[in-house]
């Protein structure tokens, strides 16, 4: 059914309104913009021509690496134009748009980073089944899943989004277009569009967050259980900074899309949402692959190769 409505675009009033800060807030998200590129591309470039990286573990780097690339492309280069513009519209369909794919795309990473999980968990808890559990045609599974269930996801949330009337304001306290800020400017009853996100958010959010939670648990029980105090000191090394990431990224997401609608909270949503969708694209990298030694050497290799053809 088509939507009627009295408003044809929407204005994202972004991070701030003062010229000189948004030319600096351009300057900073530009770089996080190229960094986040840059560091995924090199990713995803090594481990495809690496054959020693063709494992499961390296699989789900790849994919959350194009993952990555996919969230920060949605919101960022929208967020660049408007710290430029003059008039920061967006129209209606195009803000729905952008939602639709901050929903597909963030949901998709959180399904990979379970993944990735329990790919870990499986290498520790029983190395000697690895091959047989974590098997090329599992792995490519598990990342269709991922992004199937978030497709349904995206798209359910999405067809209930057009139903709805908006009339005015038009204002958006936002650097993008989301779920939360689209309801609260609805002129219509936003009941069943906020029992389908919850739910949604509760069903898939919590099936993958408990998956990485068991995951991490084995894994931690398994670390603990080493002998060397060396060995046990890298593993949770490793560890600690994977769950930083997948903490911060859960912990930010859920706030984001269950907090009430109070003038504190647009503040708390706009950081919230510059640490998933902007921050931790480009913190991933570094994180689960840079500080990897044979993903170094594989860049290190490609370096030369690079300088030899010269």
């Amino acid at each position: 059914m088509k939507n009627q409505t009295t408003v044809t675009e929407f204005i994202l009033l972004g991070l701030s309104s003062d010229p000189q800060m948004q030319i600096f807030l351009f300057s900073v998200f530009l770089v996080i913009y190229l960094i986040t590129l840059g560091g995924n591309i090199v990713i995803m470039v090594v481990i495809r021509a690496d054959s020693h990286l063709h494992t499961p573990m390296y699989f789900f780097l790849f994919h959350l690496s194009f993952v990555d690339i996919c969230y920060s492309s949605v919101t960022v280069p929208n967020a660049l134009r408007n710290f430029l513009a003059v008039h920061k519209t967006i129209s209606i369909n195009g803000c729905i748009d952008q939602m639709f794919f901050i929903l597909l795309s963030g949901g998709a990473e959180i399904l990979i980073l379970s993944a990735m999980a329990y790919d870990l968990y499986a290498a520790i808890y029983d190395p000697l089944r690895y091959m047989e559990r974590m098997s090329k045609g599992i792995c490519v599974q598990l990342v269709s899943c991922a992004w199937a269930i978030n497709f349904f996801h995206a798209l359910i949330n999405t067809v209930f989004t057009f139903k709805l009337h908006f009339c005015g304001p038009n204002q958006i306290s936002h650097f993008n277009c989301e779920l939360p800020s689209l309801l609260q400017l609805s002129c219509t009853d936003t009941l069943t569009n906020q029992v389908v996100l919850l739910t949604s958010v509760l069903i898939f959010g919590s099936s993958s967050f408990l998956l990485t939670l068991i995951s991490y648990i084995h894994i931690i029980s398994t670390i603990l259980r080493i002998r060397s105090v060396e060995g046990r000191r890298k593993a949770f090394s490793t560890c600690s900074s994977h769950l930083i990431v997948v903490g911060l990224f859960y912990l930010t997401g859920f706030l984001q899309y269950t907090k009430s609608s109070s003038v504190s909270s647009v503040v708390l949503g706009e950081i919230f949402s510059i640490q998933y969708s902007v921050l931790t694209p480009m913190i991933n990298p570094i994180i689960y692959s840079l500080k990897n030694k044979k993903v170094k050497t594989g860049v290190g290799q490609m370096l030369g190769k690079l300088k030899f053809l010269k």
